[in-house]
């Protein structure tokens, strides 16, 4: 059977295809195993199949006659009856769920009185980290410095937010220089959430719906650890201090501040991009006229050029306004 978690019917646990079958059968007095393939858009046999799995699960019957014909039963009751099956199917989990947090409670100690959690690989980082924003439903607080160790996939954006959280990030001016940062800040405020900018961050930090925060062990060694945070008096202190970043941080906006920038579809030439692509990955202009064998002036004049195409202000917009226009990636 056809099943799709796009369907209204998939809540239920009724077959997708069983479920049109059963909304055409609605809508006529009775149907033909034929009538009802060619109303749906599928095979006689397929068809088949559905109709008997309507009359397994109540919802149909077969007509007595000459012809082999079904009718739907009354849809209020054959489907109150699916439902409060699938209701009871429910309560049955729910109890499971409660009998396995007793024995995780039981096992890892009471989680409610337990203040931090400590990681001590850093391969547990990114895997917590993931299952906190999983859990989110409301907003995440963000402060984002290197060095990063959160590992690729939490990186480059994959981990995203779920739709509707609202996302606040403050990224450290120094830091933000590769392209996995642009990337992930991009991803960021592509999903509705909002970017600052601050010259020195205290520490790394995230906030999850003000119930739990994920920060480093050690500022200067992240690979030492980190620690989360349960603890509602810590966590609250935590979020204050993310709003006094926030309040002093500047805004970046990815919308163009000057007046005639270029249209979406120009680009700049290879050489601009090759030196975009280079201060991305947090080459510092000397080192990129180096590499290019040309003047740290002319490196600077292709990034003023670029602003220029952009509408762009500093440096900081025209690196994320590269990235947004795909500008960064390699030229072929």
């Amino acid at each position: 059977m056809d099943a799709s978690a796009d369907s209204p019917w998939a809540v239920t646990g009724l077959d997708p295809l069983a479920g049109r079958v059963f909304e055409h059968l609605v809508a006529v007095p009775s149907a033909a195993v034929a009538e009802v393939a060619a109303a749906v858009g599928v095979p006689p046999e397929e068809a088949e199949r559905a109709l008997r799995y309507l009359a397994d699960s109540a919802l149909a019957l077969r007509v007595d006659g000459p012809a082999a014909r079904w009718a739907a039963g009354p849809p209020r009751s054959s489907l109150g009856a699916l439902l409060a099956r699938r209701r009871a199917e429910l309560a049955r989990v729910e109890g499971l769920v409660e009998r396995l947090y007793e024995v995780y409670e039981a096992v890892s100690g009471p989680r409610a009185a337990q203040v931090v959690e400590v990681l001590d690989r850093a391969e547990e980082v990114p895997v917590r980290y993931g299952q906190l924003l999983k859990g989110t439903s409301v907003e995440v607080l963000h402060l984002a410095k290197p060095p990063y160790v959160t590992g690729p996939r939490a990186a480059t954006g994959e981990l995203g937010v779920a739709p509707g959280v609202r996302m606040r990030s403050v990224y450290e001016t120094e830091g933000f220089t590769d392209a996995v940062s642009l990337r992930t800040a991009l991803r960021g405020t592509g999903q509705g959430g909002q970017l600052r900018l601050a010259s020195r961050l205290p520490v790394k930090l995230a906030v999850f719906d003000r119930a739990a925060a994920l920060l480093p062990v050690r500022a200067d060694r992240p690979a030492a650890g980190s620690l989360v945070v349960h603890s509602p008096a810590l966590v609250g202190a935590l979020v204050a201090l993310f709003e006094s970043v926030w309040e002093r941080a500047e805004p970046v906006s990815l919308v163009s501040r000057h007046d005639g920038p270029a249209p979406r579809g120009t680009g700049p030439d290879r050489r601009t991009r090759e030196i975009l692509h280079m201060m991305a990955t947090g080459m510092k202009d000397e080192t990129i006229a180096r590499v290019l064998k040309v003047s740290r002036r002319t490196v600077q004049k292709h990034v003023s050029d670029a602003g220029a195409l952009l509408g762009a202000r500093t440096r900081f917009q025209i690196a994320l306004l590269a990235a947004e226009r795909g500008w960064l990636r390699e030229q072929t």
